[in-house]
């Protein structure tokens, strides 16, 4: 039987060994299989056995860890939606505020992150405490629509928001790539979560259509159980796909980025020889300075997404230029507003609002600084892209620490 076995009879040839698998990898299995049954102390046919059969253990395993995966996100986004939806129960009977609803999502979304990338005890006890912290102030707050509380409900999203980035990036909190990858999951997250929710609305409105023609009207139950239900669940679902690698989020994100910075740039530069033109001052109108904070806001995110889906191997290119303008242009608007901000504040006292604009502001200025002469020191060709990304990196904390503070303290301070 030996004799009739290629493998057994070549097991001194490496090179004939190689040339039989590349003509008939399945009839050289078959003959292995045989031929390893007889010779397991053969050092030669045990470094072909794990050469045959690594790829296939690997792959078991990897199933294995993509089922553990899918469970982990299929119970907690039936427990998002089934919280989401007793949230929004309280919320309608005007039991407490509809800014609790954040946490039938945030939560959830830490805690995927936290299994897969488990942290210190030290620091999984300090994002416990710090979420049951923020609902239990939260919800201690008066449901009145002072200036204060209203502060509150406002930046408290954005201070879980970094809480959940502190569970992304584990013990790596420190290091700017992990901060960067947690800055790209969010962007790719939007994309992702936009596409899945324009289609649920599709599915929306067919059932709505649907169940009107037999003559029922389903549609307050619908949205009140069903949509409420499955946006927190998606939520939990496309954390899930982006952090599977999803080739869809990964290719289109720097795309959009692409496409988005110029038209946004294109657009804001005619808006604002537009306010000029018509006279518009926010140092005297109230109304138009908020949507003057507004509009930077949205300059912010659009530029810090764009630096964020640039490749770190990249030279620079037109994009580059088109950042750095959109960076001097949020500069100039941030310059402004903070200048309307202070007049304000000077000629018609301190109240919360003007106090919260005024923070916000100092320290987007300050971040925008950073970025504009990284990125100078970037198109002067004296650092690489790093540098700006770190710019944007590297501040994400301040941002939290001041959403902490109008939190935790403003309805204090000015109750």
């Amino acid at each position: 039987m030996d004799m009739n076995n290629p493998i057994i009879e070549n097991i001194a040839n490496p090179h004939e060994l190689e040339r039989m698998f590349r003509k008939d990898p399945e009839a050289f299995k078959k003959s292995f299989s045989y031929a390893w049954e007889q010779n397991p102390d053969s050092q030669v046919l045990a470094v072909w056995y794990e050469r045959l059969y690594f790829k296939e253990t690997a792959n078991t395993e990897k199933a294995s860890l993509f089922q553990r995966d899918f469970l982990l996100m299929s119970i907690l986004a039936i427990l998002a939606g089934i919280s989401t939806r007793i949230i929004l129960h309280f919320v309608e009977q005007q039991a407490i505020a509809p800014v609790n609803l954040v946490f039938g999502i945030l939560p959830f979304i830490a805690v995927y992150f936290v299994f897969n990338n488990i942290p210190q005890k030290n620091l999984l006890y300090i994002l416990a405490s710090l979420f049951l912290l923020s609902g239990f102030y939260l919800n201690m707050l008066p449901l009145e629509s002072k200036d204060s509380i209203l502060l509150a409900y406002l930046h408290l999203p954005i201070f879980l928001w970094v809480l959940v980035g502190l569970a992304f990036t584990g013990n790596e909190y420190g290091m700017g790539s992990t901060r960067l990858a947690y800055l790209k999951f969010n962007g790719k997250f939007c994309i992702l979560y936009a596409s899945m929710a324009i289609s649920g609305m599709l599915l929306t409105a067919l059932t709505m259509q649907l169940f009107r023609f037999i003559g029922m009207d389903i549609s307050e139950f619908y949205f009140k159980n069903v949509v409420s239900f499955g946006a927190a669940a998606l939520a939990i679902v496309a954390t899930y796909l982006i952090s599977r690698n999803l080739k869809l989020a990964k290719n289109i994100a720097p795309y959009i980025a692409k496409i988005f910075s110029p038209l946004v740039l294109v657009t804001l530069l005619v808006y604002l020889v537009t306010v000029i033109w018509v006279g518009k001052n926010p140092f005297l109108d109230r109304d138009f300075l908020i949507s003057f904070n507004g509009i930077l806001l949205c300059v912010l995110a659009v530029t810090i997404f764009s630096i964020t889906e640039s490749d770190t191997d990249e030279k620079k290119n037109i994009s580059d230029y088109i950042n750095f303008a959109l960076i001097v242009l949020a500069l100039t608007i941030d310059s402004v507003a903070l200048s309307a901000t202070v007049f304000r504040l000077s000629s018609y006292g301190i109240t919360p609002n003007r106090l919260a604009a005024l923070g916000a502001n100092i320290l987007i200025w300050a971040n925008l600084i950073w970025i504009m002469f990284s990125y100078m020191r970037f198109l002067q060709n004296k650092t690489g892209p790093s540098t700006v990304q770190d710019a944007v990196t590297k501040y994400l904390p301040v941002y939290g620490l001041w959403a902490a503070f109008v939190t935790f303290t403003f309805p204090l301070i000015f109750y």
